[in-house]
């Protein structure tokens, strides 16, 4: 047997966890949502590029709910969202020590994310309705009352310290798990795999259609930035 035959049976087996577009979608949507603190004050004086921020972000959110519908099995909302009591046992479980073994997100995380995915979704949505009436004037202003803009400007600001707290909250509960469990959740996320052995999913995940994945894309594209325009704002900051 020859050393690359020897290596590769000694590997550890592993499975598919997270397909590649959900994966690319959660570390896109990360990326966007750092960059969109970078835009707001390091960028230009109009926050053009801070808009476009928002849009993309958008754009991901919708992707994301379009293919938490028809993705991989994993991907899927269906898949991961459990009623309260799941989450109780899931977390009484963890604190013993025993907890089950999830191939896709468990209950907790499974809410983690929808949590997430909400308050992204707020923070990018009131923004299309911000400006200072100066210089800085958000896609859907033109076609806003000043008290929709007003109220809007406000719960920007109020939902971002939301956001940072919920990531901050999932960071640290993915850098815990990942040290402490016998999951490494963040290098799951990365190659998408988790190795082998007994999951309450299925195992292993069911990956999505590629063709599909860019066909959530350009609906998504359509969606929001469509959306904008048939709404009377301006979609091209």
């Amino acid at each position: 047997m020859s050393a690359v035959t020897e290596e590769a049976a000694s590997a550890p087996a592993t499975v598919l966890a997270w397909d590649l577009p959900t994966r690319l979608a959660k570390w896109l949507l990360a990326a966007l949502v750092g960059l969109a603190f970078a835009s707001k004050y390091y960028g230009d004086v109009g926050l053009v590029w801070h808009q476009w921020n928002g849009l993309a972000i958008l754009v991901v959110l919708v992707f994301r709910l379009l293919w938490g519908l028809v993705g991989g099995s994993t991907a899927r909302f269906s898949a991961f969202l459990r009623g309260p009591g799941a989450a109780l046992g899931y977390g009484l479980g963890l604190l013993r020590g025993r907890p089950a073994h999830y191939l896709g997100h468990n209950p907790l995380g499974g809410w983690m994310v929808i949590a997430l995915l909400l308050v992204a979704a707020a923070q990018a949505l009131t923004g299309l309705f911000t400006t200072d009436d100066i210089i800085v004037y958000a896609p859907m202003t033109a076609v806003a009352s000043d008290e929709t803009i007003a109220r809007a400007s406000a719960l920007h600001q109020q939902i971002y310290p939301i956001l940072l707290g919920l990531i901050a909250l999932h960071v640290v509960a993915n850098i815990a798990y990942s040290a402490l469990g016998s999951d490494n959740l963040i290098a799951a996320m990365i190659l998408g795999r988790k190795p082998a052995g007994r999951y309450v999913d299925p195992a292993p995940a069911t990956p999505g259609s590629v063709a599909l994945a860019i066909a959530c894309l350009a609906v998504a594209v359509l969606v929001v930035f469509g959306g904008i325009a048939l709404a009377g704002g301006n979609p091209f900051p």
